[in-house]
C-alpha cells in the first residue's frame, strides 16, 4: 500500500508541492478556532467570535472560485502569492486592532477570508504536470484527500500550542506568517512557474457552464451538509455522555476513519468509470451515517464515528477525478475551487440546520440529518446520471482576451474507464 504513495512522493517536486500547499493552507484550516480563542481573550462574546468566524467563512467561499479563475487566466505566482500576503496582512491588522472598532474587525477578517489563496485547486491542477502517468495522478488525488484530514487534525493542535507557548495574538501572527512561507514555497517551484492554463473560451460562467460540474457540486453540497450537521449533533451527544473529551474523541475518530478509508482507496487502481464509483461511495457514506442514531455508550459511539468517516476521503478523491473530466478547457483551477466552496457552504448550512433540529428533537434527530443529506446527494447523482456520465470539455479554442498569451496548455489526462 505504501509503495504507491512513496512513488508519488519520490517524483521530482511532488513532496515540496504537497508540503508547501498544506503549510500554506494552515491559516485557513485554523481560522475558526484561532478567531474564537483570540476574540475570547480580548473579552468578546462567543456570539461575536462566531459572527467573525462566519464572515471569514463566507468571504473565503466567495473568494476561492474568483481567485481560481484569476489563476487560470494569469498563472499561479501572479495570483497565489499576492493573495496570501494580502490575507496575512489583513489578519495581522485584526490581531493588532482587536475587536474595537467592530467595523474594522469585520472588514479585516472579511479581507483575510476573501484573499485566501486557492492553493488546493492549484495543487490539483499541477499534479498532471508533475506526475506523468494517469494512475499516479489518481493516487495523488487520494493522497491529497488524506493530507486534508491530517491538516485539519494537526492545525487546531498547532493553534493551542502557540497559545500555550505565547498568546492568542501570537497564534494568529505565527500561523499566517507560516502560511505565506508555504505559498511562497509553492509558487517559486518550477512546476508552478511553468504551469499555464489551457486556452479557454471567454464566458462569464467560466467553469460553471459545465453541466456535469454543476451536478457534482449539487451532490457535494449535501455531503457538506452531512459533515456540518455531525459536528453539532456530536456536541449534543457529548454533553450527556462525558463532555468535551468525548466530543474531541468523536471528531478525532471521524478524521481517523477518513484517513484510513482514503489510504486504502488510493492504494489501488479501480475499474469502471469514476462517475459510477462515486454513486457507490456516496451510498456507502450515507449508510455508515445511520448507526450514529443508535447513540450507544461513549466508546461504541467513538467507533461508530470512525466508521462514519471511512468513505468521506474516497468520495472526495473520486470527485477530484470527475472535476478534472468535466471542467471546461482552461478552467481547471476554478473548477476545483468551486468544489472547495460548495463543500464549505454545505458544511455551514449543515451546522445551521442541525442547531434547531437538535434543540427541538434531541441528538438522535441531529444524527439523522447526515444520513438524510447523504441520501439526497445520492439521489442527485442518480437522477442526473446521464449528464455526469458525459464529460464534455470545452473545445480548445483560438486565443481570446481570456486565453493565456503564451498559448501554453495545461497537462490533462483523458480518464477513460480507469481511475
Amino acid at each position: 500500500m505504501a509503495a504507491g504513495y512513496l512513488e508519488i512522493l519520490r517524483a521530482r517536486h511532488a513532496a515540496r508541492l504537497l508540503t508547501g500547499t498544506l503549510v500554506g493552507r494552515l491559516p485557513n484550516a485554523t481560522a475558526a478556532i484561532a478567531l474564537v480563542l483570540f476574540v475570547r481573550a480580548e473579552g468578546g462574546t462567543y456570539s461575536l467570535a462566531g459572527a467573525l468566524a462566519a464572515v471569514y467563512g463566507v468571504a473565503n467561499a466567495v473568494g476561492q472560485p474568483v481567485l481560481g479563475r484569476l489563476v487560470d487566466l494569469y498563472g499561479q505566482p501572479r495570483v497565489q502569492l499576492p493573495a496570501a500576503v494580502v490575507s496575512a496582512l489583513a489578519m495581522v491588522a485584526f490581531a493588532f486592532s482587536g475587536t474595537d472598532p467592530l467595523p474594522l474587525a469585520y472588514a479585516t477578517v472579511a479581507v483575510a477570508g476573501l484573499f485566501t489563496p486557492p492553493l488546493e485547486g492549484g495543487l490539483r491542477a499541477l499534479w498532471p504536470s508533475v506526475l506523468r502517468r494517469e494512475e499516479q495522478v489518481h493516487t495523488a488525488y487520494a493522497m491529497d484527500a488524506i493530507a486534508q484530514e491530517v491538516m485539519f487534525t494537526v492545525g487546531p493542535l498547532l493553534v493551542t500550542l502557540c497559545v500555550s507557548l505565547w498568546s492568542e495574538r501570537a497564534a494568529l501572527l505565527v500561523l499566517n506568517a507560516v502560511g505565506v512561507l508555504g505559498a511562497l514555497s509553492v509558487v517559486v517551484s518550477p512546476p508552478s512557474r511553468a504551469w499555464r492554463s489551457a486556452p479557454r473560451e471567454a464566458h462569464w460562467l467560466g467553469a460553471l457552464r459545465s453541466r456535469g460540474l454543476l451536478v457534482l457540486l449539487g451532490a457535494f453540497l449535501f455531503i457538506g451538509i452531512a459533515l456540518g450537521s455531525i459536528t453539532v449533533a456530536s456536541v449534543s451527544y457529548a454533553d450527556a455522555h462525558g463532555g468535551d473529551a468525548v466530543y474531541g474523541w468523536m471528531m478525532a475518530a471521524l478524521g481517523l476513519g477518513a484517513l484510513v478509508g482514503g489510504t486504502v482507496y488510493g492504494a489501488r487502481q479501480w475499474g469502471g468509470s469514476p462517475e459510477r464509483r462515486l454513486r457507490v461511495l456516496v451510498a456507502l457514506l450515507a449508510v455508515c451515517y445511520l448507526p450514529l442514531m443508535l447513540m450507544p455508550g461513549a466508546v461504541a459511539m467513538v467507533v461508530l464515528a470512525a466508521v462514519s468517516g471511512v468513505f468521506l476521503a474516497p468520495c472526495i478523491a473520486c470527485a477530484f477525478i470527475i472535476v478534472d473530466r468535466h471542467a471546461p478547457s482552461g478552467t481547471v483551477t476554478e473548477a476545483f475551487s468551486w468544489l472547495v466552496t460548495t463543500f464549505t457552504v454545505g458544511a455551514s448550512v449543515g451546522t445551521g440546520l442541525a442547531g434547531p433540529v437538535v434543540q427541538g428533537g434531541g441528538a438522535p434527530w441531529g444524527f439523522a440529518l447526515p444520513g438524510a443529506a447523504g441520501a439526497v446527494s445520492l439521489l442527485v447523482l442518480l437522477a442526473t446520471g446521464r449528464v455526469l456520465a458525459a464529460p464534455a470539455r470545452g473545445g480548445v479554442v483560438a486565443a481570446s482576451s481570456e486565453t493565456d498569451p503564451n498559448r501554453a496548455v495545461e497537462p490533462r489526462f483523458s480518464s477513460g474507464d480507469r481511475a
